[in-house]
């Protein structure tokens, strides 16, 4: 594997000899992964909790059908492009623990932000600025994450703190969906300012606690390269995308193909209350149903892709295609399947996936390689955000066969990667 080689040979390639281990973290890898997921438990509350009414909170708001797609997906691409950015950014600068402080601190300020009077304008930037956040902190949060996850299984780790997210994700949707009906959008917004504290808090404990999470990764003979010097070839004129390998570049094509196809909870959410389905009051609770799915999916495909890699990446398809294409159907009780079905193929999007990117690179790189795997679907969900609610707004029989069309193509993608890629690239991890 990419990354396991790198890391055990850091030597290899690179000129670079293995960093001296450090101290022993005050904290065990399981333990750090799950208050890490505490973390994004809390997190998941504040803007899980607001993404369950966007759509018809800008509904509301005098937006149609192809704005809510527009913003939403512009929001999803923001929070996956601009980790571009911050991923090589966080490289070099090494300071993993700043850029997820900052990250997850502009989400808890964004989204209480939206009880404010800012009109239709203002609140389309505020749902853009909260994706900024995550923008900011995940390239750094997941090589923090997959440095602890190197002793258990790197899919067991990304599963765990993505079913301790979506306890968040439903929990958040509920707490929302009970002020929205208490007294109105300002309520169900602003109440989450108390869970965005209660992040910053924690994390910020944490980070005291394990300030070099590293030592992980060391403590099982695996030490990553140390990132290129400030003046190595690297920083000089090289692209900083350099380097990542045609295996991850294929699987980032993959990735792009599944989600260019895959409809965002804002966009299905406000087909729910344009269909009269259910109220506006109710779309929460869909949500959160959706987000119990999540849990349960990351669980079982994260463990299995510690056994079996990336063949495990077969659901993704078939559950974003079934899924979107069921949830804008004319009946509630398909249009609630797909919900269902759609939480499940998040759950295997926002575990497994990333828990792959980790195996197919070397150690040293994972920053940018999260922000680069990001973009890229992050501009895929962004185009298909905006066809998929033009389709839903102007030729809303056509939505199906598109949907299920480019979850073909993806199926068709993933056998190209598995074609190049060691067939079970999470195996080792999970035998150590």
């Amino acid at each position: 594997m990419a990354g396991d080689s790198a890391s055990e040979h850091p030597d290899s390639g690179t000129g670079a000899e293995p960093p001296t281990p450090g101290s022993a973290p005050a904290l065990s890898p399981w333990r750090f992964v799950v208050v890490f997921g505490v973390v994004s438990l809390l997190a998941d509350v504040v803007y899980e909790g607001a993404r369950s009414i966007t759509g018809p909170f800008l509904g509301s708001l005098g937006a149609g059908a192809v704005l809510v797609g527009v913003v939403t997906g512009a929001g999803e691409a923001a929070g996956l492009v601009l980790r571009l950015v911050s991923g090589p950014a966080a490289e070099r600068s090494g300071r993993y623990w700043a850029w997820t402080i900052a990250g997850y601190g502009l989400t808890v300020v964004a989204v209480p932000a939206l009880a404010l009077p800012v009109g239709l304008a203002g609140a389309c930037a505020l749902v853009v600025a909260e994706r900024v956040g995550k923008a900011t902190r995940s390239p750094a949060k997941d090589t923090l994450l997959s440095h602890a996850g190197s002793p258990m299984g790197r899919g067991t780790a990304f599963a765990v703190h993505e079913a301790l997210d979506q306890a968040g994700a439903f929990a958040g949707p509920l707490l929302v969906a009970a002020a929205v009906a208490l007294h109105g959008y300002a309520l169900g917004f602003g109440i989450l300012a108390v869970p965005g504290l209660a992040v910053l808090v924690v994390l910020v404990w944490l980070a005291r606690r394990v300030p070099d999470p590293q030592a992980y990764e060391e403590g099982v003979g695996r030490v990553p390269a140390p990132a290129p010097a400030r003046g190595s070839v690297a920083l000089r004129g090289v692209s900083p995308l350099a380097g990542l390998g045609q295996v991850f570049w294929r699987y980032a094509v993959f990735s792009a193909v599944t989600m260019a196809g895959f409809a965002t909870f804002g966009l299905i959410g406000f087909h729910l209350v344009q269909a009269h389905l259910v109220s506006p009051q109710a779309v929460p609770l869909v949500y959160a149903g959706a987000m119990a799915t999540d849990a349960v999916a990351a669980l079982a495909t994260g463990r299995l892709f510690d056994r079996w890699g990336l063949r495990v990446l077969v659901a993704l398809p078939v559950l974003a295609g079934a899924g979107t294409a069921l949830a804008f159907s004319g009946s509630l009780l398909p249009v609630l399947a797909g919900a269902v079905l759609w939480g499940a193929a998040m759950g295997v999007q926002e575990s497994t996936m990333r828990a792959a990117v980790a195996d197919l690179v070397p150690a040293a790189r994972r920053p940018t390689a999260y922000g680069a795997f990001a973009a890229v679907y992050g501009i895929a969900w962004l185009a298909g955000g905006a066809g998929l609610g033009a389709l839903a707004g102007h030729a809303h029989a056509a939505l199906v066969p598109v949907v299920l069309s480019v979850q073909a193509v993806a199926l068709a993608a993933l056998w190209w990667v598995v074609s190049a890629a060691d067939p079970r690239p999470g195996q080792q991890a999970a035998q150590r």
